[in-house]
């Protein structure tokens, strides 16, 4: 009997891809109702391969948001998109996130390229309809059916959650059936150290707006729960030394901002009071450097 209400269930993988800043880590987290990637006005927030897990009557579809596939421009760019374009062959179904627009151009068609490689179900979500004329949405369908046969399109908003369930329906219809390939109350497989690091680098990205643009990284040096209360010790790192006095602020105004905004976001994650203590260290084109990238997390073997 529990073999035949398995096989009523579907369960697969889903890749999210697409250009940088489209929206990918924001309708990642509106699809799971709960935020595990971070988000930021910035292109390439996600740096790793992020695995979350979306589980309802109709079965459960397992998430990976990937980093925006786009040309890099230094070793930790070009583990960035060896992530995402890897991910196209591991998966059911690809989901390929576009903003509202007639206009296909060099990034667009790099991706169709890709795409035109692999055999998996794509379906196109026309993200941020929130922000266009409705009628304008099928112009937009219509520019893109004329250059992939894709397998669905859905129009969405990923900020306020328009067509979302619609989304998850489509995307139920094309996954296998079989056993769910993790416990019902699973939201991600990230550990908890790893998903606290990124909602520090989320702030700091946010508050230093575009001063600092991409070469910072997060370290946790300490995490000890003791009852409710979280204690946290992290670092910081930067290329220059002239970043870093941009990160900590006059009289250690930036980073007590950065560290207040933080430490909301890991109290929501961890669901107990958090002492955090932020540290500023230079670690010089850390970007570029095979040690220092599998330190924090960017291990080049992992895609192999």
């Amino acid at each position: 009997m529990e073999t035949n209400r398995q096989e009523t269930k579907k369960s697969g993988f889903v890749t999210l891809i697409g250009r940088p800043n489209v929206g990918k880590s924001t309708l990642m987290n509106q699809l799971i109702g709960q935020k595990i990637a971070i988000t930021s006005n910035k292109p390439q927030t996600t740096r790793n391969k992020i695995q979350t897990v979306y589980t309802d009557e109709n079965g459960q579809i397992i998430f990976l948001d990937t980093p925006g596939i786009h040309k890099s421009k230094n070793k930790l760019g070009d583990y960035m998109v060896k992530v995402a374009q890897h991910t196209l062959t591991e998966v059911d179904v690809i989901l390929w996130l576009v903003e509202p627009s007639t206009f296909i151009g060099a990034g667009e068609r790099h991706i169709i390229e890709q795409l035109g490689k692999v055999k998996t179900p794509v379906i196109l979500v026309i993200n941020k309809i929130d922000t266009i004329q409705k009628h304008d949405i099928l112009t937009c369908i219509d520019a893109y059916r004329r250059e992939y046969d894709f397998a669905e399109i859905v129009p969405v908003s990923a900020l306020n959650g328009e067509n979302k369930q619609d989304l998850l329906d489509t995307i139920f219809r094309y996954l296998p059936y079989g056993p769910m390939f993790y416990d019902e109350d699973t939201v991600t497989d990230q550990p908890q150290r790893q998903i606290a690091a990124e909602l520090i680098r989320e702030q700091a990205l946010r508050c230093l707006e575009d001063e600092i643009p991409h070469g910072v990284a997060v370290s946790i040096d300490s995490m000890k729960e003791r009852g409710h209360i979280w204690d946290i010790e992290a670092t910081i790192v930067c290329e220059r030394d002239s970043h870093k006095g941009i990160i900590i602020g006059k009289g250690g105004s930036m980073l007590k901002k950065i560290g207040s905004r933080a430490r909301h976001s890991i109290e929501d994650l961890l669901e107990g009071h958090v002492n955090l203590q932020l540290w500023v260290k230079v670690k010089k084109d850390w970007r570029d450097s095979d040690f220092l990238l599998k330190n924090f997390g960017y291990n080049p073997k992992d895609i192999m």
